[in-house]
């Protein structure tokens, strides 16, 4: 696995935080104000037990005691004060930079997005998400702020006992180097880890999705043999990765160590010879842990910074997948008549370079009014032509396009594979013809194969299709598609559905499914396999609803049920080699 140079995630890191600069900043503000109240506290401690024992006559201890319970109560104040900051301001980054990639996915090219795993893209959402805003808005400030403690409590030491300060910081060299091949190290562990974590969240939601197929399938011990070898890997990643940290961890704490009997022994020799004052002995105690203290919170930086570097990385790899160009949600209608034609010419595509080509030099025309079935042969290429005219792929070769009403209703006699592409490739060379794009899937409403309800209710689902359908639409859009059990339901459209419509028939969804796309105000209506799960008698009313009450729509049924094909003006037979135009007066 190839990993980004520091340079690269650096700046990515910046760019992504600018959303995040004034929670950052107040976050550094509140760090630096509780450094200078715990070296306030300090100076303020050796000041009390001076005037208690006599060595410093300047000051009252009344005010001495009063000062301190003063920075005592700003510490505590401003401790709230960041909590408050990391708790509120933090969800809101959070949710602002996972919305938008979210929001980026949504709108990415659909092939490219699936090479990621769903789960895996949940877990970086997520996952990676929090870890590159913490680091953003917490991270980045504390780091500053440990910084300026290290600083100001060897400052005061070195003003107090500079040779004290020196021995004390010579841990720092060791620091650095110990860093240095630590970060480089753990850099590919974490990687391991993350990667790992994101296989096992892969299997625990596909498992739970499809716990049904498990279960007939009787496979419950194998998905779970599945996890454990998982959960096995991302043990033994953990394991290497607190392995590999042990030793630099135990260096640097037996530098800590060293440092602070140093300190003592250097402190009380000079207490006893009477060249400092018990409250300077006690101030070099506290100083030596002001100091210590953040270089070991520098130590713990690396596995933080390490984190965020891998997070940022994985974070890219969403970004780089390319954007659908399109006009937005709801784009408008580019065509004024409510009948729209596809032309397609000369169509070649294949997946990849190296699998087998789906179409070669097809050519079809879908004239505007028309009703179209296609069949064919599992693997002939159906789905792949609907995600064709949903721009969901791009064509390796030919062009796809939309065409306004001007063209007869349907073909009414059989035409030569020659002359069909003759008349497509004349259609989709004229002006006012527009290339399949992402922003032209306004002309189109789909209903896909299988239960494609989201958990909500019936009212949300059918939102879905159309945000401003009244409620006499909706209730139409029910009745054209047989859906009238809706209203006999205890909520009618108020009620709350689960994942994937559980809670209804597989029947029932379908139906359901298709009054949704009957409501998108859209020229072309596809369904492929959209009457799967009905039964005979209530396909025919279906079918014979839309044909009757969106008859202006151009019609296409991707279907095995010869009971569509009755309804039909024209058939498509796809084969894996081959195509058959089959045309028929309705």
């Amino acid at each position: 696995m190839e990993l980004r140079s520091i340079p690269q995630l650096t700046r990515w890191l910046w760019r992504t935080g600018r959303g995040f600069r004034f929670q950052s900043a107040l976050n550094a503000i509140l760090g630096v104000l509780l450094v200078v109240t715990d070296l306030a506290f300090v100076w303020a401690t050796k000041l009390t037990i001076d005037i208690a024992t006599g060595s410093n006559p300047h000051y009252t201890l009344s005010f001495a005691i009063s000062l301190i319970i003063a920075i005592v109560v700003c510490q505590l104040l401003l401790g709230i004060a960041s909590k408050w900051v990391r708790a509120v301001l933090g969800v809101r980054a959070c949710n602002e930079m996972r919305g938008r990639l979210f929001h980026r996915l949504l709108m990415a090219r659909w092939q490219p997005l699936r090479r990621f795993h769903t789960g895996n893209l949940v877990n970086r959402l997520e996952q990676d998400v929090n870890d590159v805003v913490t680091f953003s808005t917490e991270n980045i400030p504390a780091l500053l702020t440990t910084v300026l403690q290290f600083t100001g409590a060897f400052l005061l030491l070195f003003w107090m006992d500079r040779t004290l300060a020196c021995i004390v910081v010579v841990v720092l060299p060791i620091f650095l180097i110990t860093g240095k091949l630590y970060m480089r190290r753990m850099r590919h562990i974490t990687h391991n880890v993350r990667d790992t974590e994101s296989r096992l969240q892969a299997i625990l939601q596909e498992s739970l999705q499809h716990s049904l197929v498990v279960k007939t399938l009787e496979q419950v011990d194998t998905i779970v043999a599945r996890l454990h070898g998982g959960q096995q890997e991302l043990y033994r990643h953990i394991l290497r990765k607190t392995r590999y940290s042990t030793f630099s961890t135990s260096l640097m704490n037996f530098g800590f160590a060293a440092g602070y009997v140093i300190t003592f022994t250097w402190g009380v020799v000079h207490l006893q010879k009477g060249m400092i004052s018990y409250g300077s002995l006690i101030a070099f105690v506290q100083l030596v842990g002001q100091i210590q203290a953040p270089v070991r919170a520098l130590t713990r930086f690396i596995p933080v910074f390490i984190g965020a570097f891998t997070a940022a990385e994985r974070l890219m790899d969403l970004e780089r997948v390319p954007v659908e160009q399109t006009l937005g949600h709801r784009s408008p209608q580019p065509f004024r008549t409510p009948a729209v034609g596809i032309a397609v010419s000369h169509l070649r595509f294949s997946y990849t370079s190296r699998s087998r080509l789906i179409f070669d030099d097809f050519s079809y025309l879908f004239p505007p009014g028309s009703v179209t079935a296609i069949v064919g042969e599992t693997g002939s290429g159906k789905t792949t032509l609907i995600r064709h005219l949903l721009a969901l792929v791009e064509p390796t070769g030919g062009r796809i396009c939309l065409y306004p009403d001007g063209e007869q209703a349907a073909m009414t006699t059989p035409m030569e594979k020659t002359a069909l592409a003759r008349r497509a490739e004349t259609l989709v060379n004229d002006p006012e013809a527009l290339p399949i794009t992402p922003s032209l899937r306004t002309c189109f409403s789909y209903v896909p194969q299988g239960n494609t309800l989201l958990s909500g209710t019936i009212r949300q689902n059918l939102l879905l299709g159309n945000p401003e359908a009244t409620e006499e639409e909706m209730c139409e859009a029910l009745r054209a598609a047989a859906a009238d059990f809706v209203f006999d339901l205890p909520d009618g459209l108020d009620m709350e559905l689960c994942e994937t419509g559980v809670g209804l028939s597989e029947g029932q969804a379908q139906r359901v499914s298709i009054a949704r796309a009957l409501l998108r105000p859209a020229p072309i209506l596809l369904l492929d396999e959209a009457t799967s799960a009905l039964d005979a008698e209530t396909e025919q009313t279906v079918i014979r609803n839309i044909l009757h009450s969106h008859r202006h729509r151009t019609l296409l049924f991707v279907t095995h049920r010869p009971e569509v094909l009755k309804h039909c003006s024209q058939i498509l037979r796809l084969e894996k080699h081959n195509c058959t135009i089959t045309s028929r007066e309705k």
